[in-house]
């Protein structure tokens, strides 16, 4: 053997891994999506976000960014102003999926049909 213990998939769970907790993190119709508008666009507002993202409802878009959010994946920002402005961006947290994300974006380019 090469010094490595066989695995036993019996003794072992998906829920313990890293990969089952950053999919809990990112999983979601849009979450992915939002990220992905964050790295390229930085900070963002609200109402840009939903014309970026064509077809997500008012509903989806709010429930994803606070739940984001609450995951430290982006920092929202309130300027107390009338008509109130919010912008979002990436923490830091966020941005270190980055590399992540921007290898699925060149696995997609590569590999287009």
């Amino acid at each position: 053997m090469d010094g490595k213990t066989k695995r036993c998939i019996a003794s072992e769970r998906l829920c313990d891994t890293g990969f089952s907790y950053t999919l809990s993190l990112i999983s979601g119709k849009y979450k992915m999506t939002i990220l992905y508008t964050l790295m390229e666009f930085g900070i963002v507002r609200y109402n840009e976000l939903q014309r970026y993202i064509k077809g997500i409802s008012y509903k989806t878009l709010s429930s994803s960014l606070k739940e984001l959010e609450a995951d430290g994946l982006i920092v929202r920002k309130e300027h107390p102003q009338i008509p109130p402005k919010v912008e979002y961006s990436l923490s830091e947290r966020g941005k270190s999926l980055m590399p992540i994300l921007d290898g699925l974006c060149e696995w997609g380019d590569k590999n287009r049909i």
